[in-house]
């Protein structure tokens, strides 16, 4: 009973994984939060907040600073409502990068001189990760185009930036299309031992290498296509003519609610600093 109870987990875990799990993790991600505090501010603001949240951290080597930071941040990433799977990638990311050396020099008689400068540089990595999961998360393809395109970013920049994002639930798609035409042609390994389940990682392993360049050449095939129909209806005359600039941007507009986004983050962060200079 115990080994098929184990069986019964390790396979519910397996499915939760799936290539259906992770693109509706990721499309919920790109395109789920417009009902969030987050996605509901202007892009331009978004847009600064990012800017000092992702680079002034880097330049500071305060600790409370830092820590003032990643609470900061950690707010703002719990109002955006992110899927569990970058949040997943996340941790994972931050742990493979600085975290395990806050434990082995721990375990390697580290002490106090060794943990700080180790822990502000994971905060620094950590405060910059969960900005940019925050504002992109709560930003569509059309309003990170719009913010930027208000900012002088040329139009083709933007444009490719927001296709990016459109084209992603198409890549999706079709790689899962992929590899069900592969696994209906193939023979997969027996998963029941030890070696066997090896085996089979290293089987799936292969089709998804093989998988990508058939990947690479369907999405081109369909950019093309996208490509073409953005020409016949006049694309490149809207990308410089300021009428239709202007109209386009003309949806965007500062509310209460950015100024009290921008006014909390500004007093948190001059607190900070103030604990940063007393301690």
């Amino acid at each position: 009973m115990e080994m098929k109870a184990k069986r019964k987990l390790s396979e519910n875990v397996l499915d939760k994984f799936s290539i259906d799990f992770l693109r509706n993790q990721v499309l919920k991600n790109a395109y789920g939060n417009d009902d969030t505090v987050i996605a509901g501010l202007d892009p331009r603001i978004l847009l600064i907040w990012y800017l000092f949240a992702g680079i002034v951290p880097w330049f500071v080597s305060n600790l409370w600073f830092l820590m003032g930071c990643f609470i900061l941040v950690l707010v703002t990433t719990c109002m955006a409502r992110v899927a569990g799977l970058v949040l997943l990638l996340f941790a994972v990311g931050v742990f493979s990068q600085t975290g395990y050396l806050l434990i082995v020099s721990l375990f390697f008689g580290g002490n106090a001189s060794t943990v700080v400068p180790l822990l502000i540089l994971t905060l620094k990595v950590a405060t910059c990760s969960l900005a940019s999961i925050t504002v992109f998360s709560g930003l569509d393809p059309d309003r990170l185009s719009n913010g930027l395109m208000w900012y002088g970013c040329p139009e083709r920049l933007s444009f490719s930036i927001s296709y990016a994002y459109r084209v992603l639930p198409m890549l999706m798609e079709e790689f899962q299309s992929i590899l069900l035409s592969y696994r209906l042609r193939g023979n997969p390994p027996e998963s029941e031992s030890l070696f066997g389940k090896i085996k089979y990682l290293c089987y799936q392993v292969k089709v998804i290498i093989h998988a990508f360049y058939p990947l690479m050449l369907n999405t081109a095939k369909r950019s093309r296509t996208t490509v073409e129909a953005l020409e016949i209806k006049g694309y490149r005359y809207a990308a410089v003519n300021k009428e239709v600039k202007k109209m386009k941007l003309s949806s965007m507009k500062v509310t209460y609610n950015d100024l009290l986004f921008l006014a909390f983050s500004f007093l948190w962060i001059a607190l900070s600093i103030l604990f940063g200079q007393l301690f």
